[in-house]
C-alpha cells in the first residue's frame, strides 16, 4: 500500500509585497510559479497569520535586536536598497519578509503539532544568504534558520538543515556554525557567488563536524546533484539523527535558470525530494523556497521535488 503522509502548504499573499526594480531577478512571478508547482498535490493550505510581534519573536534567535527596525525604516523611505547593491527594497518589502516568516513559522506549528508532515513554504523574498546584521544575495531575514530554531525551541531536535540552493547558504551555516543542535548542509556551485562554503568549512568549536559543504564545478547536473545530496544526508543521518528537517530549496541549478550555470532538471530534483524523504521517515519536513528564477522552471522543478518529498511508503 502507498502511503503519503499528511501535506500542507504555508503560503501568504503579502509575499508578493516585495517589487524591486523592473527586470529584477527575485520578482513576485515566482511566488506565482512556486504555487503553482504545489497545484494538484493535494497539501492543505495552512491559516497562516502575520503577526509582526509573533514574527519578531521568532527572528529574535536569529538577528541582531536593531536590524528588523532597520530593513522596516528602509522600506518607509523606499525605494532603495538595504545593506546591499543586490538588495532593492520596495515601501512593501517589509511586511513581505514578515510574512516568509510567519510562513515558516506556521509550517513548524503544523510540524510540531502533527497537523502535517511534510510542509511546503513557498515564499519571497528568500532568506540563507542573511547574516546576523546584514541582508544579501536578496534575502533579509533568513527564513530557514528562523524555522530550525522554532523547531528547537519547540523542543524538537536535533535539525538538520539541508540546502541545496546553486548558491551557497552563508546565512544560515554562520549561524550555526558554532552548534551541535543542528547540522548544516550545502550542495552547491563553487566556486561562485558568495565565495563561501569550500568543503574545508566544517564548523567550529562545539560545532566542528556538523556543518558539510559539497562544492560542485559548473554544469553539473542530476547524476552529481542528487548524489551529492544522497552522500551528505547519509553523514546526517549517521552523525545527527534528525528529529526535523529544513530544507532551504533552491531550484536555481535547473538548467534552464539565468543565473545558476548548473544543468539539472526535474528529474534530480525529484531524485532529491525522494532522497529528503526517504531519510525523514517518520520526522517532519519544512521546505522553504530560496532561488530558481525562471518561472517556468521553477513550477517544474517544484512540482518534481515535491512529488517525491510528499509520498512514500512506510507502513
Amino acid at each position: 500500500m502507498r502511503a503519503t503522509w499528511p501535506f500542507a502548504i504555508a503560503a501568504h499573499p503579502e509575499c508578493r509585497g516585495h517589487d524591486p526594480f523592473p527586470g529584477h531577478p527575485e520578482r513576485p512571478a515566482r511566488l506565482d510559479a512556486a504555487l503553482a508547482g504545489s497545484a494538484g498535490l493535494g497539501g492543505d493550505l495552512l491559516e497562516v497569520d502575520v503577526d509582526e510581534a509573533r514574527a519578531l519573536r521568532g527572528i529574535a534567535p536569529v538577528h541582531a535586536e536593531r536590524y528588523s527596525a532597520r530593513l522596516a525604516e528602509a522600506c518607509r523611505a523606499a525605494p532603495g536598497v538595504f545593506d546591499s547593491p543586490d538588495n532593492p527594497v520596495s515601501a512593501g518589502t517589509y511586511r513581505a519578509a514578515l510574512a516568509a516568516v510567519a510562513c515558516a513559522l506556521a509550517a513548524v506549528d503544523a510540524a510540531a503539532s502533527g497537523t502535517a508532515s511534510r510542509l511546503w513554504v513557498p515564499v519571497r523574498p528568500p532568506g540563507h544568504h542573511a547574516l546576523r546584521d546584514r541582508a544579501m544575495g536578496f534575502c533579509f531575514f533568513n527564513n530557514a534558520a528562523v524555522a530550525a530554531e522554532a523547531f528547537l525551541a519547540a523542543g524538537i531536535g536535533p535539525v538538520a538543515v539541508v540546502d541545496f540552493d546553486v548558491h551557497h547558504g552563508n546565512g544560515t551555516q554562520e549561524h550555526f556554525w558554532e552548534r551541535s543542535d543542528a547540522y548544516f548542509l550545502s550542495v552547491h556551485r563553487y566556486p561562485f557567488y558568495p565565495g563561501s562554503g569550500a568543503g574545508d568549512e566544517v564548523g567550529s568549536g562545539a560545532g566542528r563536524g556538523f556543518t558539510r559543504n559539497f562544492p560542485l564545478a559548473a554544469g553539473a547536473g542530476d547524476a552529481v546533484y542528487s548524489a551529492a545530496v544522497d552522500v551528505g544526508v547519509e553523514e546526517i543521518v549517521a552523525a545527527a539523527r534528525p528529529a526535523a528537517w529544513v530544507v532551504s530549496a533552491g531550484f536555481d541549478a535547473h538548467r534552464d535558470d539565468p543565473l545558476g550555470g548548473m544543468g539539472v532538471t526535474e528529474a534530480g530534483f525529484a531524485a532529491i525530494g525522494r532522497t529528503l524523504c526517504d531519510a525523514a521517515a517518520k520526522t517532519p519536513v519544512v521546505a522553504v523556497l530560496e532561488g530558481g528564477y525562471e518561472p517556468k522552471a521553477l513550477s517544474r522543478a517544484v512540482q518534481s521535488f515535491l512529488s517525491t518529498l510528499a509520498g512514500a511508503d512506510y507502513s
